[in-house]
């Protein structure tokens, strides 16, 4: 089991409740899903600027061929 942390956070009462509401789960697993959301953000925006900058190739009809018929 991964390391945790207690913490005691001072949210919005309305917020938490509205948040609780949109997953349907306690306050726990709302402010969890909540930390998962925001490092998942910066990731993407981590990816997005890397559009362009990676090149590669792929070749579409070995991708298609049956492994089985390369040997």
């Amino acid at each position: 089991m991964r390391a945790q942390r207690k913490i005691t956070v001072h949210i919005p009462e309305d917020l938490l409740r509205r948040a609780q509401e949109s997953i349907g789960k306690g306050v726990t697993a709302t402010v969890r899903k909540g930390l998962e959301l925001v490092a998942a953000t910066e990731a993407n925006q981590k990816l997005r600027q890397l559009r362009g900058k990676v090149r590669f190739s792929i070749d579409v009809k070995r991708l298609r061929e049956d492994p089985r018929d390369r040997y």
